[in-house]
C-alpha cells in the first residue's frame, strides 16, 4: 500500500510558539553591526583618536590657566561631535547600501523595532563617547591642569553635554532614515545646516529668527557654564524639531514604507 503524501497544510512550518526577537537582542544586533563592518570600526577608530589627539595638541599649546575641566572636556568632544552623526548615519543606511535589509527585516519583520534598536544603540554609542570625553577631560585635568580647574562646573553642564552629543546622533539617524544612502546623507547632513546658518547669518531680515530656525545658533548655550533660561530651552526644542524630530519622523514614514530589495 502506498503511502499517503503529506497535504500542504502538513508541510507549512508552525511558528505561532516561537518567542519574538527581544529588543535587547537587537540593539546588540545592532552594535555588532557597526563593530563588525569596516566603514563602522574604522570610524569608531577614528572617533577615539581623533580624541586623544586634539587632548594632547591642546594641552601642549594651552596656557596654564586655559587648562580647565571644561575646556579639556569640550576639546576632547570636538571631534566626537562632528563624526557621531555619521555613526547614526551608517547605522541606518548600511540595511540598504549593502542590501542586508532583506535578512534583517525577515528576521524581525516589524520595521518600528528594529528602528527603534538602531536608536537605543546609536545613543549607546554617543553615550559612550561622552563618557570617553568626562574622563579624557578628568586626567588632563588632574595631571596637566592650572588653577582653578572645576571652576563653575555643575552637574546641569554634564547634562548638557549629553544632550548635544544625543542631539546630534539623533539628526544623523534621522538625515539617515529620511535619505537611505551613506553618501548623500553625509553630504547633506553637513551642507544643508552650514548652508543655512550662514544665510540667517548673513541676511538681516533673519537675524532675529536665527535661535529659533538654526540648530547650531540655538545649541550654542549648551557650550556654555551655567544654567538656561526658558527662553534658550524654547528654542532648542524649537529647531530640534525643525532639524531633527520632522526629519526622523519623515525619515520613519519612508522605511516603513520602502521596498525592500
Amino acid at each position: 500500500m502506498s503511502a499517503t503524501a503529506p497535504s500542504r497544510a502538513d508541510m507549512r512550518l508552525d511558528v505561532s510558539g516561537t518567542s519574538k526577537v527581544s529588543l535587547t537582542t537587537l540593539v546588540k544586533v545592532e552594535i555588532r553591526k557597526m563593530i563588525d563592518t569596516r566603514a563602522g570600526l574604522w570610524l569608531l577608530i577614528a572617533i577615539a583618536a581623533l580624541t586623544a589627539v586634539v587632548a594632547v595638541i591642546f594641552l601642549l599649546n594651552a596656557n596654564e590657566a586655559d587648562r580647565t575641566f571644561s575646556n579639556m572636556m569640550g576639546i576632547a568632544g570636538t571631534p566626537q561631535g562632528f563624526l557621531l552623526p555619521v555613526l547614526g548615519i551608517l547605522l541606518v543606511t548600511q540595511e540598504w547600501g549593502q542590501r542586508t535589509g532583506m535578512v534583517t527585516f525577515a528576521l524581525e519583520p516589524n520595521r518600528s523595532r528594529v528602528i527603534t534598536a538602531k536608536v537605543i544603540a546609536a545613543l549607546a554609542f554617543g553615550f559612550a563617547a561622552v563618557i570617553v570625553a568626562i574622563v579624557v577631560g578628568v586626567l588632563g585635568t588632574v595631571l596637566f591642569g592650572g588653577p582653578d580647574v572645576w571652576a563653575g562646573i555643575g552637574p546641569d553642564d554634564f547634562g548638557k553635554y549629553f544632550l548635544l552629543q544625543g542631539t546630534g546622533v539623533l539628526q544623523g539617524l534621522a538625515f539617515g532614515l529620511l535619505l537611505l544612502n551613506s553618501a548623500a546623507a553625509i553630504v547633506l547632513y553637513y551642507v544643508i545646516p552650514i548652508a543655512f546658518s550662514i544665510l540667517t547669518g548673513v541676511w538681516s531680515a533673519l537675524r532675529d529668527a536665527q535661535p529659533w530656525i538654526d540648530l547650531g545658533t540655538a545649541q550654542t548655550p549648551l557650550f556654555e557654564n551655567g544654567h538656561m533660561t526658558g527662553e534658550q530651552w524654547a528654542q532648542l526644542g524649537t529647531t530640534s524639531l525643525i532639524w531633527v524630530i520632522v526629519p526622523f519622523v519623515l525619515g520613519l514614514w519612508r522605511v516603513m514604507r520602502a521596498e525592500v530589495k
